[in-house]
C-alpha cells in the first residue's frame, strides 16, 4: 500500500525562506511566525499519515453506492470526516463572523495541499464546501450567511457547485436548467445537472447546491444565468433542518479514478431555490467559486504528484535491478537498487523539480489572494487572475506526466492495482478535464487573461521577471537560473507579439497556439520560482543555515530545471510561430 508523509521541511522553506510571510505587510501574516505554522502543519500530517493515506485505497476499492436515494461513502470515511471537521480543519481560513479561524488563504493552501496528497477523494468534499462558503460569503444576503455559513464553515453542512449539464459542459449559454419565480421571493428549479462533484453522501445532515439557471426575462446566451441556494433537506426560520427538498441523485458516475468521492447526476424536479447576488448575474457569483476552485485543481495536479513521487523514491531506493553502469553500487547484494541509473535518476528529477517549483507557484498565488482579499490589493487580485488558468491548466498536465513517471519507475508492478501506484495516475487525470479543461484555460488565458485592463497584468508579470532578473547581475553563483530565466521570458515575449500581430486577421492563430502558450508561461513561472527559491537557498547558507543537505538540494534540483524543462519553452514558442496552418490545413471531413 502507498505510504504518504507531509514535506514539512520544504514547505517551511517556502513559506519562510521563499515568501517570508512573517514580515509580509498583508495583515494576518505576521502571526504567521515559523513555530506557529510548522505545529499546524506537523499535526495536519500526522492526520494525513494516520487517518487519510489507509482509507485512499479504501475508496478507490469501493467506491460510493446509491442506496434508497442515499449515496454510502466507503468504509472509514465517515469517522475520517468526523475527525477532520471536530479538529477544525474546515474552518482554517474561514470567516471569524461564522465560526471559522480566519487564518490567510496561504495557510489553507498548505494545509489543502497535504490533506489532497493523502487523499484526493476525501478532500474533495470539504473542498467544494469551502468553494460554496466562499460564494455565499461573497454574494448572499446577510440572512442567506447567517442561515448557511456557520454550518458550512464546520462542514456540519457541505456544499457543491451545479453547472454541467447532459448537453453542456463549458459551454453554458446553452443550459437548460430552468428557474421559476414564486410568490414568496423562492424559485422553482427544474432540470438536470452531471459531474457534481460530492453530489450527495452520508457524512452530514445537509448539502447546500448552488445551481446555475435560466429565470424569466434574462435572455439568449450565459449572460442570461442566475445562481441559486437549492438545500438539499430545506431550513427552517430556526434554522434547522426540515423536510426533503425536490432535489434527487439520478446515478453515480462511474468514473476512472477519484472513486471515493460520490460523482453524481442531480435531478430537479422543481426543488426550491433562493437567488444568490443579483438576478441574471449568476455567472459572476458562480466565479467567486470557480477561481478559487482552480486554483484548488491546480494544487491537485502537484499534490498528487508528490505522493506518487514519495513512493516512487522509496521504490528506486529498494528494488534491486542490474549494476551501476560506472561500478557496483550494492557489492553485498545481487545487484544493484534502482536509484543508481542515470534514467531513474532523470525521472525522479524531473517529478522532484517539477513539484517543487509547483509548489513555490501555488503557495505565491495564494499569498497574492490573501493580498488581493485583505488589502484590497487591485495589482495582486489582476496578477493572480491572469496565473490562474496557468496554474490549473500547467499544473494539472505536468502533475498528471509526473504520476506516470512515478508508476513507469516501479516498472510492470506499477501496473498492477494491488501496489496502489495507477490510482495516482488515475486520480490526477480528472484534474486535466474539471473545472474548465485544460483547453479551454489556454483559450482563457490567451483569449481574455492576457488583454485584461489593456495587458497591464501580463506586462506587470514581465516586470517581475526582468526585476528579478536585474537583482542577479554581477553573482556568478546565481547566473544558471538568472540567464535561463531571462531567455524564456524574452521567448514568452515573443510569442505575446506573435498573437497581436497576428490575431487580428487569422484569430487560429493566436487560438491555434494557446496551449503552448499556456504552457510556457508556466515553465517561465516555475523558472522564476526557482530563481527566487536558489537565493534564498544561498542566503540561508550564507546566514550559517544548519541544514546545509536540504539547502544544497534545493539549488541542485533548481539547476536541473533551469536546464532541463526550461528549454522547453522553445520548442513551445517554434510551435506558435508555425501559426494556425499546421493545425486547420486538414479539412474537417477528412479526418
Amino acid at each position: 500500500m502507498p505510504t504518504y508523509t507531509a514535506p514539512l521541511k520544504d514547505m517551511d522553506f517556502v513559506l519562510h525562506n521563499l515568501l517570508q510571510i512573517g514580515s509580509s505587510d498583508v495583515p494576518g501574516f505576521a502571526d504567521l511566525d515559523s513555530g506557529f505554522t510548522s505545529a499546524v502543519l506537523e499535526e495536519a500530517g500526522k492526520i494525513a499519515t494516520d487517518v487519510l493515506t489507509p482509507l485512499n485505497a479504501v475508496g478507490d476499492r469501493e467506491g460510493c453506492v446509491l442506496e434508497n436515494g442515499v449515496v454510502r461513502t466507503p468504509t472509514g470515511f465517515r469517522a475520517a470526516f468526523d475527525q477532520i471537521r471536530d479538529g477544525g480543519w474546515t474552518s482554517l481560513d474561514c470567516d471569524p463572523d461564522y465560526g471559522g479561524q480566519g487564518l490567510p488563504y496561504v495557510m489553507a493552501t498548505a494545509v489543502g495541499e497535504i490533506m489532497v496528497s493523502a487523499n484526493m477523494a476525501f478532500n474533495m468534499y470539504q473542498g467544494l464546501t469551502h468553494g460554496a462558503y466562499s460564494a455565499i460569503h461573497a454574494h448572499g444576503t446577510a440572512a442567506q450567511k447567517a442561515m448557511y455559513l456557520p454550518k458550512m464553515v464546520t462542514c456540519e453542512w457541505t456544499g457543491t457547485m451545479n453547472l454541467t449539464e447532459p448537453h453542456c459542459g463549458t459551454d453554458l449559454g446553452l443550459m437548460r436548467t430552468k428557474a421559476d419565480p414564486q410568490p414568496d421571493g423562492s424559485y422553482k428549479i427544474t432540470g438536470t445537472k452531471i459531474f457534481i462533484s460530492a453530489g450527495d453522501h452520508d457524512m452530514a445532515e445537509n448539502i447546500i447546491h448552488l445551481v446555475l439557471a435560466k429565470a424569466p426575462g434574462g435572455g439568449e446566451g450565459s449572460k442570461g444565468i442566475s445562481l441559486f441556494i437549492v438545500p438539499k433537506v430545506m431550513v427552517g426560520d430556526d434554522g434547522k433542518p426540515g423536510a426533503r427538498n425536490l432535489v434527487s441523485v439520478g446515478k453515480i458516475e462511474d468514473k476512472m479514478g477519484i472513486h471515493g468521492n460520490a460523482t453524481c447526476v442531480m435531478n430537479y424536479d422543481g426543488a426550491t431555490g433562493y437567488l444568490l447576488g443579483d438576478l441574471h448575474k449568476g455567472m459572476r457569483a458562480m466565479f467567486t467559486m470557480m477561481n478559487e476552485a482552480r486554483l484548488g485543481v491546480g494544487l491537485q495536479g502537484y499534490a498528487v504528484a508528490e505522493a506518487a513521487y514519495q513512493n516512487a523514491v522509496g521504490y528506486a531506493r529498494d528494488r534491486l535491478q542490474g549494476r551501476a553502469i560506472t561500478g557496483t553500487e550494492n557489492p553485498t547484494g545481487p545487484a544493484d537498487p534502482l536509484i543508481v541509473h542515470p534514467d531513474i535518476r532523470r525521472n525522479l528529477m524531473e517529478q522532484k523539480s517539477f513539484v517543487e517549483g509547483a509548489r513555490a507557484f501555488t503557495f505565491w498565488a495564494a499569498s497574492l489572494i490573501d493580498r488581493s482579499v485583505r488589502l484590497n490589493d487591485t495589482a495582486a487580485e489582476g496578477l493572480v487572475s491572469l496565473l490562474i488558468p496557468v496554474l490549473k491548466g500547467f499544473q494539472t498536465d505536468m502533475g498528471f506526466d509526473m504520476a506516470v513517471q512515478a508508476q513507469q519507475v516501479w516498472g510492470g508492478h506499477g501496473y498492477i492495482e494491488d501496489n496502489g501506484v495507477s490510482q495516482f495516475v488515475r486520480d490526477a487525470r480528472i484534474a486535466q478535464i474539471y473545472e474548465g479543461a485544460n483547453g479551454v484555460q489556454a483559450l482563457d488565458l490567451v483569449g481574455r487573461k492576457l488583454a485584461t485592463d489593456g495587458g497591464k497584468h501580463v506586462m506587470a508579470f514581465f516586470d517581475i521577471i526582468k526585476t528579478e532578473c536585474k537583482l542577479h547581475d554581477g553573482d556568478p553563483r546565481m547566473a544558471s537560473f538568472a540567464e535561463p530565466l531571462k531567455t524564456a521570458s524574452k521567448q514568452l515575449q515573443q510569442a505575446g507579439m506573435f498573437f497581436m500581430q497576428n490575431a487580428a486577421k487569422n484569430p487560429n492563430a493566436a487560438l491555434a497556439g494557446s496551449y503552448d502558450f499556456m504552457h510556457l508561461m508556466g515553465h517561465v513561472c516555475l523558472g522564476l520560482m526557482w530563481t527566487r527559491m536558489a537565493k534564498a537557498a544561498f542566503v540561508a547558507l550564507d546566514g550559517g543555515g544548519s541544514d546545509t543537505t536540504f539547502l544544497n538540494a534545493k539549488i541542485t534540483t533548481g539547476r536541473f530545471y533551469m536546464q532541463r524543462h526550461l528549454p522547453a519553452c522553445g520548442m513551445h514558442l517554434a510551435r506558435i510561430e508555425s501559426g494556425a496552418e499546421p493545425v486547420m490545413a486538414l479539412a474537417a471531413d477528412a479526418f
